[in-house]
């Protein structure tokens, strides 16, 4: 008896070991997408996608993976949570930056704390912030490509119609989005490509496969392709199960 005990309580210290290896992993997906309608002027644009960063403090190995590869940093919302210091988010915010121009947009948990300080902060670091509105890159021939970001939908803060005012019909459309539920939202004369997201964890924790919200990943929609992130931090507790924490390395091209 006292040998099974044993046995059940070493594995269940490897388990929880193994929980804190997923939750602490600094791993880099990496996503080539083709699209017709890409503009051809813009050769092939990379983007570097990190979302619900939580508590964590981002690994110098995760930026020394991406720098030099990548020509812009998304932040998919959930930056920060209460009692996250902001010394700590503006250490992640500075890492980021040496990858290239960082563009943010709000998750819910980044409403928990004193979000106009935050604000400051990011205007002081020069860091857009994308709420329910689009920024605009022009290739030398004249095309345009559009980054689009919505406020958290959450709180029913989010006006994609706004953004897209911002927007050109013709020109190629990135969404930014912290809820994957936003593609509900998406019309095919949107005209959107691509749609960037997180908030779901990808479960975090799956006990026998099975949790609450599916694993991360790519899917295919009606109107566009949507990329869900694992993200990189966890909520609630240091864990996980089946859903490891990632980053993502996201290349656009024509094709």
């Amino acid at each position: 008896m006292i040998i099974i005990i044993l046995l059940l309580f070493g594995a269940g210290i490897c388990l929880l070991l193994y929980m804190l290896h997923e939750a602490f992993l600094n791993h880099v997906v990496e996503h080539d997408f083709c699209f017709p309608d890409f503009p051809e002027s813009f050769g092939k644009l990379t983007i570097f996608f990190i979302s619900d960063i939580h508590r964590r403090t981002i690994s110098d190995k995760i930026i020394n993976m991406v720098k030099g590869r990548a020509d812009l940093v998304v932040i998919g919302g959930d930056l920060m949570e209460k009692g996250v210091p902001f010394k700590r988010v503006k250490t992640n915010l500075c890492k980021l930056q040496q990858i290239g121009p960082v563009y943010f947009v709000w998750g819910n948990n980044d409403y928990e704390i004193n979000y106009h300080k935050l604000v400051k902060m990011m205007a002081e670091l020069k860091i857009k912030i994308l709420s329910n509105s689009a920024v605009t890159f022009k290739s030398k021939k004249g095309e345009k490509l559009f980054l689009l970001g919505v406020d958290d939908l959450g709180q029913e803060r989010d006006r994609l119609d706004w953004a897209l005012k911002e927007t050109d019909y013709d020109g190629f459309k990135i969404l930014i989005s912290h809820y994957p539920a936003i593609t509900e939202k998406v019309l095919p004369e949107h005209k959107i490509s691509l749609v960037l997201s997180g908030h779901t964890h990808g479960g975090q924790i799956h006990i026998l496969g099975y949790s609450l919200q599916k694993r991360g990943g790519v899917k295919q929609l009606a109107n566009t392709t949507l990329l869900i992130s694992n993200g990189y931090g966890t909520t609630a507790i240091p864990l996980r199960l089946g859903a490891p924490s990632e980053c993502h390395l996201v290349s656009l091209s024509r094709g």
